[in-house]
């Protein structure tokens, strides 16, 4: 059934996006078509919801409660791998990344005081896709590096089979762990991670200089450590970027690979994409939070429903503003919806029309052709560069 002569808006919706997950590894080719149903009635409905799902899947079921069975049956199925479905999908719309450094966000977030969910992400102009999701029974959302280590591997492979090799991975301050800084030196990844106050900052020789909270700034100053080594284990040489940037206590701290300077402030605060992006799940487009499923297993699977719709509807954006279509759908002047609501809005739009949707699946590297509009940016902090050796001296600021 080709998508132009399918009747509605839910069959057209449905076979659009079945022409892309369909060269996911699956068991049952059966499988594909119930996920294709999954993500349609996601998209129509913005509910993360079974029964709101029912009115857009059609099938030969005359009862709801056949259809309701069906989808429950896949989100239980053992045979689903997360993995197998949506890593093909998502290395394809990589494929025509570029040069271009990927920026990676890792994060977790907590469902439902129960499960902590694990997410790697790339950060593409304003909004983060999903790369790698991970459910646990864990009601907190620390975990150890043992249960991040896998994730990341998953994430190392499927840019590997892409090609993709120049990375950059933000992370906060649940997640300063030598071991995983250890394990990021090791791929080849840059890496902007936040620090605890209490960290000890030492010489490369292992001579104790301070913890990070007993470096005072000044409101409005940042110093920058440089060729230090973090906490008993002397582990380094790496790069620290400090700064005070109000009158509060509050300081940032953010250790780098990398020589750090002002701007590293800015390259860590990208970060916070993947937040924006927890909230359009849990409560803003998807609403996973009204989600009645509460096994980790069925959870990971729901998880990637909504992954697959994310990354078809943000690649749907880009297309939409390439083409210069976007202010039929974003009532603004300059671009002030994020790609994934354009592409939302965008689908909407074509599928009253009775246009094609998702007829290509990308995620591009390289500028943002339509860019947010310009917010005034505070102003940076002076700054004070520290070369740390053997010694560890403090400039005041004139």
């Amino acid at each position: 059934m080709k998508t132009k002569n399918a009747a509605g808006d839910a069959p057209r919706l449905y076979q659009a996006v079945l022409t892309h997950i369909q060269h996911g590894l699956w068991n049952d080719v059966r499988n594909a078509h119930t996920l294709a149903w999954m993500v349609t009635g996601l998209v129509l409905s913005g509910r993360s919801s079974i029964p709101a799902w029912l009115p857009y899947i059609h099938s030969r079921a005359t009862f709801a409660q056949s259809s309701e069975r069906r989808v429950r049956r896949w989100l239980e199925n053992p045979a689903i791998d997360p993995t197998s479905i949506y890593g093909p999908l998502v290395t394809r719309a990589l494929r025509d990344w570029g040069s271009q450094t990927l920026i990676l966000a890792l994060d977790t977030s907590v469902l439902f005081e129960k499960f902590c969910l694990i997410r790697v992400s790339v950060l593409f102009r304003g909004r983060a896709v999903p790369l790698v999701s991970r459910v646990l029974e864990h009601p907190s959302a620390q975990v150890s590096t043992d249960h991040l280590l896998p994730v990341l591997a998953e994430v190392k492979g499927l840019l590997d089979f892409v090609g993709i090799h120049q990375v950059r991975l933000l992370a906060d301050r649940g997640f300063c762990d030598t071991q995983l800084m250890a394990w990021l030196g090791v791929c080849g990844w840059h890496y902007r991670i936040r620090i605890k106050s209490n960290l000890i900052l030492a010489a490369p020789d292992g001579q104790r200089l301070c913890r990070v909270n007993e470096v005072q700034l000044a409101p409005r100053e940042s110093r920058c450590l440089h060729n230090i080594t973090l906490t008993g284990q002397r582990f380094g040489p790496v790069h620290v970027a400090l700064a005070r940037p109000t009158d509060g206590p509050e300081q940032w701290q953010v250790v780098s690979d990398e020589p750090t300077s002002v701007e590293t402030f800015a390259e860590y605060g990208e970060r916070f994409q993947i937040e924006e992006g927890f909230l359009d799940e849990k409560s803003g487009l998807f609403g996973l939070e009204g989600s009645k499923v509460r096994d980790a297993p069925s959870l990971e699977r729901l998880v990637t429903v909504l992954a697959v719709a994310t990354v078809l509807l943000v690649s749907e954006g880009i297309e939409v503003v390439q083409r210069g279509d976007r202010r039929h759908v974003d009532p603004h002047w300059q671009r002030a919806l994020s790609y994934l609501k354009i592409g939302l809005r965008a689908v909407h739009y074509a599928l009253s029309r009775g246009q094609v949707v998702f007829a290509r699946l990308t995620l591009q590297g390289g500028p943002d052709p339509e860019p947010l509009g310009q917010r005034k940016r505070p102003h940076a902090p002076p700054q004070t560069t520290l070369e740390v050796g053997w010694q560890l001296v403090f400039r005041s600021l004139s």
